[in-house]
């Protein structure tokens, strides 16, 4: 069964030992951090954390609630994360829909994608408590890093709408409190909510922002996922949990937010206005700098009785974020399958902070398929953002590091192998001379064939005799070793 809401996903995390309160005062001024980042760096990410009493704060606070692949596999309802793409590609797929019965077999999987679209509600939960006086004061907000510039907002779902088409979106930026009633709204030119302020600019517009915090796990997850532009991250979210999500009207604009959510900060950005945003310690474990961003104005505060707020931290991986990029790294690799058969495996190490390194494994068919397949993941999606691509061979293990590492460097010719390329990248990379665009490089470190050039012997690996390993295996135990 779907979880509800978040209090039904917290009473599963405790029922399964995933959960730990702790009940001393600890600020959310650094000291929340610090605890969770040791937390998250423990094996397998350890337990989700709620601080009941955060200093300067009634309300309690949640973090690390999606740190680990157990309580991912929880909030998703699936052992398996690329079965759930898999089932819904199928439903998809026309193939095979040709006669009057394989059309009737149709209907119950169209009635499942009908389903999963969200659905308006009058009120909800969320706004149990209108706040006389909204401000962002009460709710114990976090600021993560000493270098920080000042307390963030870092585990929102921001809606906006299309100005022009009405299609909704939601993501998940990061929001510098400035003050009780104004926060940066740090979205990426990239991003969905930065399109629909240009086109409100454009427009000469206000554009109308609400911030919902906490909700069931899949909506949450749902605002980070890459969907294609102004597809509803609501409806993902919708699949997901196998139940419609319930949106509520907000009170002072046009949007709907889940109606389940903890909180609600509804508002507006003014396109004319921008504000000095950061620096902030990021995923990429340095600070990023300091920007001009949008300014969002407080409107409304709604919350439930008794509110939970949710947050994380980014930092020096791994931490809470990696377990989530890697369960969307998951979920959608049977969508990449079906654009690119011939890609095995792929993974982004934690390491590599998502955008700085790719590995692919293929099944290699023709000169220079390495090179074809660099190209086509440069050109999917938020995966032009990665400043690395390693491609091997299918045999090889991309998730075993040594592994790639001995293969890679063996069957790597720097002149031949390397294909530089420049073009978008992720706002947050450093190390580009421009902001938002620069060089990526990818690597051919597959075996090399005399077609694509190479004229000597390409050589074996080492393996030995499958009898004489099963014969030490036999002997294994007596040997006293």
């Amino acid at each position: 069964m779907p979880y509800q809401n978040l209090r039904d996903f917290l009473a599963a995390l405790e029922r399964d030992g995933e959960l730990a309160r702790i009940c001393q005062e600890i600020d959310p001024c650094l000291e929340i951090t610090e605890v969770a980042n040791r937390v998250m760096k423990s094996p397998d990410g350890g337990k989700a954390l709620l601080f009941e009493n955060p200093r300067n704060s009634k309300i309690p606070l949640l973090i690390n609630a999606l740190g680990s692949r157990k309580r991912i596999r929880m909030a998703l309802g699936a052992e398996n994360l690329q079965d759930i793409a898999q089932g819904y590609l199928a439903m998809l797929d026309p193939a095979g829909v040709s006669s009057f019965l394989d059309k009737l077999r149709m209907l119950p999987k169209l009635k499942a994608l009908a389903d999963a679209m969200p659905k308006e509600v009058s009120s909800g939960p969320c706004q149990e408590v209108v706040l006389d006086r909204p401000s962002f004061r009460p709710f114990p907000i976090m600021t993560c890093w000493p270098g920080d510039g000042g307390p963030y907002i870092t585990l929102p779902m921001v809606f906006t709408r299309n100005p022009e088409s009405g299609i909704r979106n939601c993501g998940m930026y990061r929001l510098q409190v400035f003050d009780e009633t104004t926060c940066g709204l740090h979205w990426h030119i990239h991003k969905g909510g930065a399109e629909h302020y240009r086109r409100a600019a454009r427009k000469g517009k206000r554009l109308d922002v609400s911030i919902a915090i906490g909700c069931d796990p899949a909506t949450m997850f749902s605002a980070m996922a890459p969907l294609p532009p102004d597809v509803d991250e609501m409806m993902l979210a919708g699949l997901l949990r196998k139940k419609r999500v319930a949106m509520a009207k907000c009170l002072t604009n046009s949007l709907s937010v889940p109606a389940e959510s903890e909180m609600v900060f509804e508002g507006y950005v003014d396109p004319e206005e921008t504000r000095l945003e950061g620096p902030f310690g990021d995923h990429t474990g340095f600070y990023s700098l300091p920007d001009q961003y949008p300014v969002f104005h407080l409107t409304a505060v709604t919350h439930r009785r008794d509110p939970i707020y949710c947050s994380t931290i980014v930092g020096r991986p791994p931490t809470e974020d990696f377990y989530m990029g890697e369960a969307v790294e998951q979920l959608f690799l049977p969508v990449i399958r079906r654009q690119l058969p011939e890609v095995v495996d792929l993974h982004l190490p934690a390491a590599g902070v998502f955008h700085n390194l790719l590995l692919v494994s293929i099944n290699k068919a023709y000169p220079g398929h390495a090179h074809k397949v660099m190209h086509a993941l440069w050109g999917l999606g938020q995966l032009m953002f990665s400043r690395l691509i390693v491609v091997v061979d299918a045999d090889v293990n991309i998730r075993d590091y040594t592994e790639v590492t001995w293969v890679a460097t063996n069957h790597i010719d720097a002149k031949r192998d390397l294909e530089i390329v420049q073009g978008p990248v992720d706002a947050l990379d450093h190390a580009s001379p421009l902001p938002d665009f620069g060089s990526k490089v990818g690597v051919d470190a597959t075996r090399k064939w005399k077609s694509e050039g190479f004229g000597r012997d390409w050589p074996d690996k080492i393996v030995m005799k499958p009898e004489i390993i099963a014969k030490i295996d036999r002997l294994w135990p007596e040997l006293g070793l």
